[in-house]
């Protein structure tokens, strides 16, 4: 072989390692990035999520005083599942309640006994969205713990010299109480209208009245403080509780993660243990 022959291999034979290791170059520089890609894209997603987990700062929920039992637990789970939140309650009857929030109270969610009490809001502006109904309620006689007077039905309520408390007509359960007694054709003077489901039983539970018409849930609550009487007439007059998110909620985001909640299988399970009845 000629010395020309000789230069020309070695030439060529360098240029093939020369391309070979630029091409391992190369691939190795794409898969750093392939990964190096994956890795931000992945840091990115785990960081979105979290940012989207994270929830802050106080919910403030305005709800019927029937929820009390129930919607107090739920609080505290939310508040365990989400650290740095605080659920805070105001209780009453849902028309105090709606009239405060289109006054301009800083209320973030609104859980109402009836969708009349919540059209006072909507009707407003003051939701977003359509409210949902989570729950229904059926109305029961309260009586003092053994049932003394022997009441087994609505009627039994109209007799003489036997001591009443209903909610007042323009709350829920006032005007649910109305539509049982006119379902049977009944007429009851009551011995006092109270404002809420609430003050109701507890004339009840004081002894200050023998009997109220007040809910399941809230007889099932007071436990044996007092005895419940079902009516057949309960039927024709079950309320609907909606509950929405406020338009001018200061916590928005996480006021909406406590409707999730609410209407979540947990929640439900929850409002259901209390007596309540699915939507």
């Amino acid at each position: 072989m000629t010395r020309s022959a000789r230069r020309t291999r070695r030439t060529r034979r360098t240029l093939q390692l020369a391309g070979a290791g630029t091409a391992a170059l190369l691939a190795l520089t794409a898969c750093s990035s392939s990964d190096s890609d994956s890795d931000s894209d992945s840091a990115g997603s785990d960081t979105s999520a979290s940012a989207s987990a994270k929830l802050s700062g106080t919910v403030n929920v305005f709800a019927a005083a029937s929820l009390k039992e129930s919607f107090t637990t739920l609080g505290k789970e939310f508040e365990k599942t989400h650290p740095g939140t605080e659920v805070t309650f105001n209780f009453g009857g849902s028309d105090t309640l709606a009239a405060s929030i289109t006054s301009g109270a800083g209320a973030d969610v609104f859980a109402a006994a009836s969708p009349k009490t919540m059209k006072i809001v909507t009707d407003a502006g003051g939701a977003t969205g359509t409210p949902a109904t989570f729950v229904r309620n059926q109305l029961e006689i309260a009586t003092l713990p053994g049932n003394p007077d022997k009441i087994s039905s609505l009627k039994d309520l109209t007799k003489s010299g036997l001591k009443v408390v209903l909610c007042d007509e323009e709350v829920p359960c006032g005007a649910a109480a109305q539509k049982a007694l006119d379902a049977g054709g009944l007429k009851l003077t009551p011995v006092s209208y109270e404002q809420d489901v609430k003050s109701a039983l507890t004339k009840v539970e004081l002894k200050e009245a023998d009997a109220a018409v007040v809910y399941k849930t809230d007889v099932k609550a007071a436990g044996e403080k007092v005895e419940g009487v079902d009516f057949p007439e309960s039927a024709d007059a079950v309320n609907d509780y909606p509950i929405a998110l406020l338009k001018d909620a200061p916590n928005a985001a996480t006021a909406k993660a406590f409707i999730e909640l609410v209407q979540s299988a947990e929640g439900q399970k929850v409002l259901t243990s209390a007596g309540f009845l699915k939507p």
